[in-house]
């Protein structure tokens, strides 16, 4: 063809028909694949949005997912993040799901009082935890109870003698 040479018009009538034959093929072809569809895919179950009972994320899930969460975690809702946090909880604490969850929840909540609204004093607040359990560590080392009746510490290192003597002999 060409180059300004116009196509070929089409008439109506084999316009109407292209879109008719094209129409009827794409039934035939809609028609099988829904047999097809119905005799080999389960149904599709509806999901919804289902909110964690711990952070309040919100996630799709489907009632078959929900009802084995709610049965896992004592009836409660949580998302995957915060079972995963709960499980970690689980090892610290010798397995104890039902406490573990407790901690966690009460984790969030606190959290969500405090640490979304104002995050310095949430960040001062858990220093403050962290060294209340490291004084806690640190008088428990040295408190008289964890020696045994020969006065020797139980456990760790037993030190004979102190080095101070000797620095100061060589001065």
């Amino acid at each position: 063809m060409a180059p300004n040479a116009k196509p070929p018009r089409l008439s109506m009538e084999g316009l109407q028909r292209t879109i008719s034959d094209i129409s009827f093929e794409l039934s035939k072809e809609s028609s099988i694949d829904s047999t097809t569809k119905q005799q080999h895919l389960p149904p599709i179950s509806e999901v919804e949005d289902a909110k964690c009972e711990c952070c309040g994320m919100c996630e799709e899930c489907t009632p078959n997912y929900i009802k084995r969460v709610r049965d896992k975690f004592s009836g409660k809702l949580i998302c995957g993040l915060c079972a995963e946090a709960v499980n970690e909880e689980m090892e610290k604490n010798g397995g104890k799901r039902e406490e573990a969850l407790n901690e966690h929840m009460s984790a969030c909540v606190r959290f969500n009082r405090i640490g979304r609204s104002y995050p310095v004093l949430y960040q001062a607040e858990a220093i403050k935890e962290i060294f209340k359990k490291s004084s806690s560590i640190r008088a428990k080392s040295i408190s008289p109870r964890n020696r045994s009746s020969s006065g020797q510490k139980k456990g760790g290192i037993a030190r004979s003698s102190s080095c101070i003597p000797a620095i100061y002999e060589g001065a």
